[in-house]
This record gives C-alpha cells, structure tokens and sequence, in this order.
C-alpha cells in the first residue's frame, strides 16, 4: 500500500542524494545529477504575494531549486509580472484558497504580502506543516511574533526571513573579530539606515474614498487590519509625497508599496530595514533582549511613523560580555562620524561598533595598524550560500538555515519595541520572559493588536 503523497515526498526529499548514490543503475536524467534535477526531488514552492520584491524573490527561489507550482496575489495587475514569469504556475487570489487546493501538492510556501497580513499567512502555513519563507520583518507585533515561532517549532518545518544573512562574510568576519577581541568589549553599537523611501509623519488619512480597481480584491489587502477606505493617490500637489528626500512609492497611498508608511500596515523604516543591520550584532553581541528602550523623533502620530528616529536599546550584561547600548537612526540621521574615517563620509547605511580598542564599520577596522594586526585572526565560521540556498538545503532536510525563525524571532521583537518606544514617546521597561512592557499599561497594550473583519490569529 502507498505512502500517504506527503509522507512520500518528505523521505524522499531528505533521503534523494542517498537514493542516487545506490542506485546507480538508473539514468541520471531520472535520480539527478549535473543539469540533471529529478521533478520528485524538487521542492514544489507556492508564492503568496507576488508583486514587486516578491517577483524578484521568488526568481531567486527557482534559481535555488525550487518549483514554483502555485502563486498567489490580491492585485492580480501587481502581480502579472510574476505570472508571466511562471506561466505553467497556478493561480489564486485568496491564500486560504491556495492551501486548501493545493495541500498534497506544495512542500513551501513563500510570503511577501504586506506586513499586516505575514501572521495569519504564516499561522495557515505553519498548520498545514508546509516549509516557510517570510520577508521581513516576521510579523507586525509581538504577541503574533510569538505565536508564529512557536507554531514553527511545533510544526517541525524549515523556516527562513529574508534578512541580511548573519552567515554571508560581513557577518562572519564581524562576529570573528568581536569574539576574538580585536576591538575590545563593544559598549556601543550604532546602526542606520537613509529610510524611508515612502511618505512616513502624515498626521491622517486622506479623505474621501476611490473605485476599486477590478484587479485588486481590496478587503482580502486589508485582512484583519481596520477597514479602511481605497484611497489610490494622494492628490497632485498635495505635500505629503514630498516629505521623504527620496520616495519611491510616488504618490500612492496605501498600495503598493506605501503600506510601510502606515501603523495599521507596516512597520516604518526600523521594521524595514533594522531587520537587515541589527543581525549581525544581534550574533556577533549574543544581544538576547534588550531591558530598556527609548525613542526621540520627529513629529508623532497616531496614523503614521514619524519622518525620522533615534531609537536607543540598553542590553545588559550577558555571557561574559558587558553592557552595550545599541542605537537606531532612520530619516537621514547618522551618528556622528568616528576618527578614522578620513575625509571619507559615512555610508548611506551602516553599522559601527565602538571597543574599548577601536573601531569598525561593518567588518572594517577603521585604524589601519590594528586592521593588520588583526588580519591574522583565523575565519573560524562558516560562510554559507545565501538566504534561498540555506533555506532550499534546510527543506530537503540539511541544516537548519541561518535567518530561521527561531533566530529571527527575538530579532523582530528588537525592532518592534523600538516602535513602541517610537509611538509612545515613553522609555519602555521589557520583561522578555514573559513578554511584557512593565511600566506603561499603554505600552504594553501594542505588543498586541485587535483583529478586524473576521480574522483570527489562531
């Protein structure tokens, strides 16, 4: 009697390299080899929003072995770039849809939605044991960053957040140098970002309401966010477009892309990018949970991030290592440029750390005697190939990947406090262990969210 499909197809995932090996009887075009991949050792992938990064990513995906069999996306207009390119793949509007349809038939799934929607994706996924990728940052809030690592864990699969790889040389060499001394103990950390490149610091939401466009289910967009009204563009005109120096979502409001700008939606710029930059401290400082966080910014409000940040995090001390302050900027904010730079500027983006013997940008040493004296210090990690190869390996069964969800969980709590510090304007006191804000009641309540339209997190 057959294996049940699923069953069948995980063993063999896990197991194929050893079935090619013994039966070397049967022809390489059917047990794999160079130019040779077997359709039952691939690892079937569903993508759930496709349009923009989404194209790019799932590209990459069928680059590291994947086959994409399934897509789906709310906009079906945002997304025909993506269809087009897998053709043979097929389609959905409705996720749910997708992995009811589709069960015995997917291994992974892939989610690039906007951020408001990654838990409830993610929890689907995670029930039917599918593998899954998230772009960052994993979820919108604490209280769903929890829920979603756990529901990994018991479910047993492999996961991954697209972040800047902590295995990828920069994070090697970074973690190498800081373990072996080469500067110091690090008691500063300064990272930032020229983000956003979206409108951020609106203080409320455009008035009035525009026709749906036929392409785009606008309720399944909203999931279980408020309702809000389709506003497809701010007017011609109107200043808020203009308020980054650099927007790349022009005057759009919510869809696509501008999403970011949005509390109900997104996760500003820290969220955007302080998942990329604050991973590799968060390895190579063995960070854990920050114990207080504050904020100054620009002007607050309630429906939008402000225009720009400084979020300031205090760790204490952990595994022999002494207390660190790592610092946020976002909005053009950069800290002040450390001796050693020359008449060089800061880059747009970056991360310095601050010894008690010196000083890098990402893995550069910026004194040049203490980079060679330095230099000597033995590449002791190993450099792995990339956010879809670790994930593509982790799925037929290897290692577990570098971003999984395990590691990048604690990482997004570290931006989503930042926030809270940001919305509050309050210093936050955070019990990790129990994942709560100790000494603001308001605080506290947005490591959480109410769901709308009928959605549920469970």
């Amino acid at each position: 009697m057959p294996f049940p499909v699923r069953a069948t197809r995980r063993s063999f995932l896990k197991t194929s390299a050893a079935s090619a090996f013994a039966f070397n009887l049967v022809p390489r075009h059917v047990l794999g080899g160079p130019g040779h991949t077997p359709p039952s050792a691939r690892v079937t992938l569903a993508g759930i929003g496709i349009g923009g990064v989404g194209h790019s990513q799932l590209k990459s995906c069928d680059k590291a072995g994947f086959q994409i069999v399934a897509l789906c996306d709310v906009d079906d207009l945002h997304a025909k770039k993506t269809y087009d390119a897998f053709p043979q793949a097929r389609r959905y509007r409705d996720f749910r849809e997708l992995l009811g349809s589709e069960d015995d038939k997917v291994d992974a799934v892939y989610c690039g939605t906007p951020d408001h929607t990654h838990a409830v994706i993610a929890m689907a996924a995670l029930r039917a044991k599918k593998h899954l990728c998230c772009v960052k940052p994993l979820t919108r809030t604490v209280e769903e960053c929890r829920a979603v690592v756990d529901a990994a864990r018991r479910a047993g699969v492999a996961t991954q957040v697209t972040t800047r790889p902590n295995t990828g040389e920069e994070g090697c060499r970074t973690t190498e140098l800081i373990a072996a001394g080469a500067i110091g103990p690090v008691r500063e950390v300064h990272v930032w970002s020229y983000r956003p490149v979206w409108p951020q610091g609106m203080p409320g939401r455009p008035e009035g309401e525009d026709p749906v466009p036929g392409t785009l289910d606008w309720r399944l967009w909203i999931g279980p966010a408020p309702m809000r009204p389709f506003k497809d563009a701010w007017p011609d005109g109107h200043p808020i477009p203009e308020m980054p120096p650099k927007n790349w979502g022009g005057r759009k409001v919510y869809h696509p892309f501008n999403f970011r700008g949005w509390w109900d939606f997104g996760t500003g710029a820290l969220g955007d990018m302080g998942c990329h930059y604050l991973n590799t401290p968060y390895r190579a400082l063995k960070l854990g949970y920050p114990s207080r966080v504050s904020a100054s910014t620009s002007r607050r409000s309630n429906e939008a991030f402000p225009l720009a940040s400084i979020v300031t995090y205090d760790y204490p001390a952990r595994e022999g290592l002494p207390p660190v302050r790592v610092v946020w900027y976002d909005g053009g904010l950069q800290p002040p440029k450390p001796a050693g730079l020359g008449t060089a500027a800061l880059p747009d983006e970056g991360v310095l750390y601050i010894g008690d013997k010196g000083k890098m940008v990402f893995e550069k040493i910026l004194d040049p005697a203490l980079a060679e004296a330095c230099a000597s210090i033995p590449k002791s990690l190993r450099r792995r190939e990339g956010t879809w190869g670790e994930w593509h390996t982790a799925c037929k069964g290897g290692d577990r990947a570098g971003c999984d969800f395990e590691w990048s969980g604690p990482v997004t709590e570290f931006v989503l406090l930042g926030n809270i510090a940001m919305r509050t304007g309050k210093e936050i006191v955070y019990d990790a262990v129990a994942a709560r804000i100790t000494n603001s009641p308001e605080a506290d309540a947005l490591l959480r969210q109410p769901y709308h339209n009928g959605w549920t997190l469970a």
